[in-house]
């Protein structure tokens, strides 16, 4: 069965506009520059894998239709992949059994403190999570759907991330600015590469779009989307500067394996 994949949300920490309505280079008429904080959604007829928890996951689930969640899958433990961890109570109170959420023990403890109402409930509001340690290989199979998915640490600044290798075929690392040598292999000659692209100038935490050109021509993925966009970089601008097999990310777009 084929694997759907949507990215929710591919904007920067601030969003683009911020909320101030600084739009910075991005034009506002132009619709795929409106741009929310980044989710990622790994979808099947049998079930939905949610990759972070961003502030506006509401607004993404609904916009796209997306009435499940079935497990959730965190990259790190910033705001602006965590702090949407609240709206998940309605899938707890639909199904009636806690959502497994996997982190590494950094995310892990982050949630714990900053959340703990998901983790230890009281007699007024359940528990809604089962906190789960992420492992290297994680597998999912229900009925006819298989999910392989590969948890591989990579740089964010000071920070260690998880990026998200998905059957072999997609990588999701929204969040990075080094790929550890050692760990290349596991990108080489994928369908498709989601690869954080922050702005044009060097960031110290997230690659920019020199720094992923450069990238891209080593792992060589057949389709590399770009995102978590900040707002110097427009829409159009980026489709007209880069090769064809190189694509800007946009709230709502879908691909599959």
């Amino acid at each position: 069965m084929r694997v759907k994949f949507t990215i929710l949300g591919c904007g920067s920490s601030f969003g683009v506009p911020r909320s101030d309505g600084y739009w910075g280079k991005c034009n506002p008429k132009e619709k795929k520059n409106y741009r929310t904080r980044c989710s990622f959604l790994i979808s099947s007829k049998h079930s939905n894998t949610l990759i972070d928890t961003s502030p506006d996951i509401r607004s993404q689930l609904i916009n796209n239709n997306i009435n499940q969640i079935d497990r959730v899958l965190y990259s790190h433990h910033h705001a602006d992949q965590t702090h949407g961890i609240n709206d998940l109570r309605v899938f707890y109170i639909k199904n009636k059994h806690k959502i497994p959420v996997y982190a590494n023990n950094i995310t892990k403890n982050y949630l714990k403190k900053a959340f703990p109402y998901c983790f230890k409930g009281n007699f007024a509001y359940p528990a809604i999570l089962n906190l789960k340690k992420i492992k290297k290989i994680n597998i999912f199979n229900e009925k006819k759907t298989f999910l392989k998915i590969k948890a591989i640490p990579v740089k964010h600044g000071n920070i260690q991330c998880l990026s998200y290798i998905i059957n072999n075929k997609c990588a999701y690392a929204s969040d990075v600015s080094y790929i550890y040598n050692k760990d290349l292999k596991n990108f080489m000659n994928l369908k498709f590469f989601v690869i954080d692209c922050l702005r044009i100038e060097k960031h110290p935490s997230h690659y920019n779009l020199d720094g992923v050109l450069d990238l891209i021509t080593k792992i060589k993925p057949k389709t590399s989307i770009l995102t978590n966009l900040h707002a110097d970089l427009d829409y159009n601008y980026l489709l007209k500067v880069l090769p064809k097999n190189i694509i800007p990310a946009y709230d709502g777009m879908s691909f599959y394996i």
